[in-house]
């Protein structure tokens, strides 16, 4: 049996395929997500950042934290939740909704139901809808981020399991031009 040290989760074609189409028609959705008043800059990056430390995805961890300090969230707060350890800086508005994404990213996108049912129950359909957008645009990112060194690791000789070359050498040609001139950023 080969044992793989590189274990984020990663793009596999179809999944690309999969969600790349469900984020396009759900784009005028988004739109809707990113003006809703209930969901702020600094919520919106906290969510971001707690499905980012659940999926390790060390662009969008960089990127985020960044965003996360520029809305208004303290440097510790930003730590915290990249520990996962929000409960103390959350606002009883947001800790559902941060509990919901922790547990959405944990479980690979099958969130159980009755967690599901209680963020339509506390936020309405309006605003769960917009938080799940959130989190999905996010999951698209970390994997698209992990994707991208799954490569990189694989040519240190770590392969990550259930990767395929040949997609992962196309992914990596096409995402180059974004993600290696953060590579020195993100490295201290």
């Amino acid at each position: 049996m080969i044992k793989h040290k590189f274990d984020r989760k990663i793009f596999t074609f179809s999944l690309l395929l999969k969600d790349l189409g469900f984020l396009l028609y759900k784009f005028p959705k988004i739109i809707g997500a990113l003006r809703n008043e209930k969901i702020n800059k600094a919520y919106m990056e906290k969510i971001m950042t707690v499905v980012t430390a659940v999926n390790g995805c060390t662009y969008c961890t960089w990127f985020h934290a960044k965003q996360a300090v520029s809305s208004g969230i303290s440097e510790d707060e930003v730590k915290n939740m990249l520990k996962l350890q929000f409960d103390a800086d959350a606002t009883d508005f947001e800790m559902l909704g941060l509990l919901y994404a922790q547990h959405y990213a944990e479980t690979n996108r099958k969130p159980d139901k009755e967690m599901t049912d209680k963020l339509f129950e506390f936020y309405g359909d309006n605003t769960a809808n917009h938080i799940i957008l959130i989190i999905r645009m996010i999951f698209f990112g970390n994997l698209q981020g992990n994707t991208f060194d799954a490569f990189l690791s694989r040519l240190k000789g770590d392969k990550a399991k259930n990767s395929n070359v040949i997609f992962e050498t196309i992914f990596f040609v096409i995402n180059a031009p974004i993600l290696l001139p953060i590579l020195p950023f993100i490295k201290k």
